[in-house]
């Protein structure tokens, strides 16, 4: 899949039209199939118990497969989530970065499937498990 639009495209895109989250987060690699995106984890993503909340995972796991979609066809910032599943599997680590490895499953003229991987920083198995479908709007 050609890329239409490069991490630094990315982020600055965000910055622009997503300038409320942009700070935290951060395009920092494309790869063949997709991208990978970190989340600054601060105190404000933190549920008690010392780990990062479900909702703060699951914005990681949404931004990163919109932009890995905007990454193949370009600035369409109406591309919205239709579906969505996740999968908690453990506790990520307060005080620790996440990364969010996503892939292209699928990438049609209507619909993108996409999977993305979570990990906190220097820990190798992943946190969390998303898999989401976008819909994107006739050009």
């Amino acid at each position: 899949m050609d890329v239409k639009m490069d991490a630094k495209a990315l982020n600055a895109f965000l910055a622009e039209d997503f300038s409320q989250v942009a700070p935290e987060f951060s395009v920092t690699r494309i790869t063949d199939h997709g991208l990978v995106v970190r989340l600054a984890v601060g105190d404000r993503h933190l549920r008690p118990g010392g780990t990062v909340s479900g909702p703060t995972m699951f914005a990681l796991a949404d931004l990163a497969i919109y932009c890995a979609i905007l990454s193949r066809i370009g600035k369409v910032a109406l591309a919205v989530t239709t579906n969505a599943s996740m999968d908690f599997m453990r506790k990520p680590e307060a005080g620790r970065d996440l990364r969010a490895e996503c892939r292209l499953l699928k990438l049609g003229r209507n619909l993108a499937v996409a999977d993305a991987l979570i990990f906190s920083e220097g820990a190798e198995p992943p946190v969390a498990r998303a898999a989401m479908t976008y819909a994107i709007p006739p050009r």
